[in-house]
């Protein structure tokens, strides 16, 4: 055997393609896991639709108390109130995608459980890819808000000295 071969290389298996694989069926530990989780992703969804409903609520609410509270506190007035109304909405709209990501995850699993129809299955699972997506997706938006964080105010730092 000289320096540079592989001594692991197995020159007598024959290479064989790949080939699409149907996975076998769930294992009972692997569906009682999933019973054991769809009503705790259900419970996280509704809960992020409560959420979702308060933040827009929120909005609301600032959006018409602020001439009360403008009254109340000296300085409130310069503030555009418009803009934390629609933050708060906006808010409500970003939560709610994963709200309904992880509640259909939990539905489309005890759906399967009274089907076992694949359908239901891999629409759970879609729906579970979804919402990392989702979250990969927003986690790359607050990484690149973080140099934002410093570039804009020290622009506004200079251009006040200025």
């Amino acid at each position: 055997m000289s320096d540079f071969e592989n001594q692991y290389n197995s020159g007598q298996a024959p290479i064989v393609p790949e080939q699409n694989r149907i996975a076998g069926n769930l294992t009972e530990t692997m569906l009682r896991y999933l019973k054991e989780t769809s009503p705790w992703l259900r419970f996280i969804g509704i809960l992020g639709f409560i959420s979702c409903g308060f933040m827009v609520l929120a909005g609301i609410v600032i959006l018409v108390a602020s001439s009360y509270i403008s009254s109340l506190l000296s300085g409130w007035e310069n503030i555009p109130v418009w803009l934390i109304t629609i933050f708060y909405a906006a808010m409500g709209a970003v939560l709610f995608f994963p709200a309904r990501f992880t509640y259909n995850f939990g539905s489309k699993i005890t759906k399967y459980q009274f089907s076992n129809s694949n359908e239901d299955l891999e629409t759970a699972f879609k729906n579970n890819k979804s919402l990392w997506k989702f979250y990969g997706i927003l986690g790359i938006i607050g990484l690149a808000m973080i140099p934002l964080s410093f570039i804009v105010p020290l622009i506004i730092g200079v251009i006040t000295f200025l």
